[in-house]
């Protein structure tokens, strides 16, 4: 089999570290809380420490998003910091700030240092830059084309390079965005970006010298102004491995588990499958998975140069897909499954579940809800208060010994 590019997932929960290292992750990454561009991830140190934990068992890695632009006030903070970073033990830092790359290397001198996309690095030079400085790894921003990778990868054969395979696009360049700062005081590098580019927009035209304001007219297309669709590279897969990325990143580092999982299980499934028979590969196969998924719809963004007229949604910021989420596996036994719901699920409803590590799916017409509570029949069952149902085995009628804690299911809106 050849050598495939790492598959590096994110993890904004415990539980999407779990679900990470179930469906087939090499890598996952997370926030040091409080310090990282995603600030508000619902994850603590201790819910951190015991991924990382779990991951290493699996004999994955960890790296911790340490990303943010640093003040004067966040030094006086770094102690704290240090403490943290000695306590969880991951497998390399990632930086953006020169002058946190600085105290990374006085303070942790053997800890591997990635440099992230918020550094903006989009050529060779810049990634000689880092190299220089003592990084180990450069994420290339998302503005970078195929083309000028394959010129980076030529020029720096020694260096881990990274990029973003799937994922939210930001309107701004490589999430250096100000305008959530500007209008509601959020600052998108501190994690608390208010998304301001998915909202709608009316159009105003003002006239200086008289101060009149004036509609400029414009159809429903042109509403949704800034509104990238995702990035999918799924359908470049191979033009993306053959040009010898180290390392593949999934961004939602504020998604659900079920996003993460099923990622990274079409991911997986698709790199297996190259590696497996390179000559006979088609990456189409696995987009059915993908599109299943919420989805402003698709983009190859900037993989072909500049952004082609399929980047953004003008129409609408709701999702693309027919599907959602049904629930997670959160306990198995000889004679059953237990499903915890995070959508409205009803009798006669057929849910089908992401089985980890393998191709095939499983699906399941549920001829009764049964109240994991207390076994009580009902018509339908609510998600929220981790309302759960029961799925007896003798429903299911194959790959009984993939139905574990964390497997996903899917079904119809």
């Amino acid at each position: 089999m050849k050598k495939l590019p790492e598959l590096l997932a994110p993890a904004g929960t415990l539980d999407a570290f779990k679900t990470a290292i179930l469906y087939g992750a090499d890598a996952i990454y997370a926030g040091l809380p409080g310090f990282s561009m995603r600030a508000r991830a619902k994850i603590t140190t201790e819910e951190v420490k015991q991924g990382i934990e779990l991951a290493h068992a699996a004999g994955k890695k960890v790296y911790l998003a340490f990303n943010l632009f640093a003040h004067e006030r966040d030094f006086l903070n770094m102690p704290r910091v240090s403490d943290t970073i000695n306590y969880l033990k991951p497998d390399a830092l990632i930086v953006a700030d020169p002058g946190v790359m600085m105290w990374v290397q006085k303070h942790h001198p053997d800890m591997p240092i990635h440099v992230s996309t918020q550094a903006n690095i989009c050529s060779a030079e810049s990634v000689k830059f880092w190299q220089k400085a003592g990084a180990k790894l450069c994420v290339l921003a998302r503005e970078v084309a195929h083309d000028e990778f394959k010129v980076i990868r030529e020029k720096c054969p020694d260096i881990g390079l990274e990029i973003f395979i799937h994922g939210a696009m930001c309107m701004s360049y490589s999430g250096r965005c100000l305008l959530s700062n500007f209008i509601t005081g959020r600052p998108a590098n501190r994690g608390a970006c208010a998304q301001l580019c998915r909202w709608k927009y009316d159009v105003i035209l003002r006239e200086c010298e008289s101060g009149i304001e004036m509609p400029i007219e414009e159809d429903e297309r042109g509403a949704y102004i800034m509104n990238s669709k995702d990035l999918c590279l799924m359908p470049r897969l191979k033009e993306v491995i053959e040009s010898k990325p180290d390392s593949l990143k999934i961004e939602g580092r504020n998604r659900s588990e079920y996003y993460v999982g099923s990622v990274v299980h079409a991911y997986r499934s698709a790199l297996d499958a190259y590696a497996r028979n390179p000559d006979n590969f088609d990456p189409m196969l696995f987009m059915d998975e993908l599109n299943r998924l919420e989805t402003r719809g698709y983009t190859t963004a900037f993989f072909d140069g500049n952004l082609g007229p399929d980047a953004h949604n003008y129409e609408t910021t709701r999702s693309t897909s027919e599907f959602h989420a049904a629930g997670v596996i959160t306990a198995v036994d000889d004679e059953k499954i237990t499903l915890e719901l995070r959508n409205e699920i009803k009798q006669g409803d057929e849910i089908t579940f992401v089985l980890p590590m393998v191709d095939a799916s499983v699906s399941v017409v549920l001829p009764q809800i049964i109240n994991a509570k207390n076994a009580e029949q009902l018509p339908k069952m609510s998600a929220g208060q981790h309302n759960s149902l029961i799925i007896p085995r003798t429903w299911i009628t194959k790959e009984q010994d993939k139905f574990v804690p964390y497997v996903l299911a899917y079904k119809h809106k």
